[in-house]
């Protein structure tokens, strides 16, 4: 009998202390506590190719990204939600506020770069409720989608600028224009070929004034042509209606990729940084709203070619201002006549992106390789 109690004993000890042991091992992981959450494209996302700010909040931001969807952040970054996971396609190349209702989101699919690795798209969306749900409308064979504009003053007018499919000739490719919301569309500019819109503004004083920059491209397995005839730059002044070539001042060799950008100071001056002969280039400005252009500076994007850079931006704050998306992001205070590598401490190479904060001067939103 003493023998069983004795056993009885033991085995309730054994059991205590191996309780006792598994439950100091649970209170002993600094992690128990922790809940994974998403941290966005705040690093290491892979590339940013567009970011919106919301004109009335700019805490909330939608961001494209080349490989990953569109997120959205309402805290200025802190956290973020991806809010295109339910469609059928990964790889985004814009992002637009209707700037008549911000509650209204569209995207333009596809990255607008020229490298093997870009990946595709199968149209442009559209969202009517803050990026909630969202609608195909069309433009299925755009494959890459490089500037969405909404007339500043009726939703139902937008402009899209399609680069078109990368390995093939034909698709969607050139300046698109829907009068009804994105039903129907039919293309202004381009062809059914080789020749897709790479870059598109819009005069802010007179919508029926538009830019484009058309960039004929084809890669094969073998090859890549980054250029041809059918490159250049063009104005419109019924609306993307129709559209007639600016060539006074443009060089003729082999035009390139083009990034476009407008002052916000007057409208009339214009800057576009040229690709030649696939390497060389320079960049350019009018004060006539296109009728002339003169050379500013030779600057061209380097790094993996200017097919992956290009996008030109001018500061809303600075006259003059401009910044040239860049391997490493560069700045000009002239007017484009010289750059600068802008501080580039801890931040990842390969600049595609940047935004500005209406209410901060100071304040730069870039977009990289390496997320925001």
């Amino acid at each position: 009998m003493k023998i069983i109690f004795k056993f009885a004993v033991l085995c309730v000890f054994t059991f205590c202390m191996a309780f006792n042991l598994n439950a100091q091992k649970k209170s002993q992981n600094p992690f128990s506590g922790l809940e994974f959450r998403n941290i966005g494209p705040a690093m290491t996302s892979g590339r940013i190719a567009d970011i919106a700010i919301h004109p009335e909040n700019e805490s909330i931001w939608y961001v494209a990204v080349g490989s990953g969807g569109v997120w959205k952040t309402t805290n200025s970054g802190t956290t973020w939600k991806s809010i295109f996971d339910n469609q059928k396609v990964y790889s985004i190349g814009c992002v637009t506020i209707d700037p008549n209702n911000p509650h209204t989101i569209w995207v333009g699919t596809g990255e607008n770069v020229g490298g093997r690795h870009a990946g595709f798209g199968d149209g442009i969306y559209v969202s009517h409720d803050d990026g909630k749900t969202w609608k195909n409308m069309g433009l299925e064979n755009s494959e890459h989608l490089s500037k969405i504009i909404v007339h500043p003053e009726n939703s139902d007018v937008v402009w899209a600028a399609s680069q078109g499919p990368l390995w093939s000739k034909g698709g969607d490719r050139g300046v698109f224009k829907t009068s009804d919301g994105g039903k129907t569309w039919k293309r202004t500019l381009g062809d059914a070929e080789w020749v897709g819109a790479t870059d598109m503004l819009i005069d802010p004083n007179n919508p029926d004034v538009l830019y484009a920059a058309t960039w004929q491209r084809h890669r094969t397995v073998a090859g890549y042509l980054g250029g041809g005839p059918g490159s250049g730059l063009h104005k419109s002044t019924d609306g993307g209606e129709t559209w007639r070539a600016l060539k006074n001042g443009i060089p003729r060799s082999n035009l390139g990729k083009t990034g476009l950008a407008m002052s916000p100071f007057n409208s009339d001056v214009i800057y576009a940084a040229l690709e030649l002969d696939r390497t060389k280039g320079g960049v350019y400005m009018t004060t006539n709203g296109g009728e002339s252009w003169v050379k500013q500076s030779d600057a061209v994007s380097g790094g993996t070619g200017p097919h992956y850079y290009q996008e030109l931006i001018a500061s809303p704050h600075h006259e003059g201002t401009l910044y040239f998306m860049n391997n490493s992001a560069l700045e000009s205070k002239d007017h484009g006549k010289t750059f600068t590598r802008m501080s580039r401490s801890n931040q990842h190479s390969d600049s595609h992106a940047l935004v500005f904060k209406k209410s901060d001067p100071n304040y730069l939103l870039i977009g990289t390789d390496g997320g925001l």
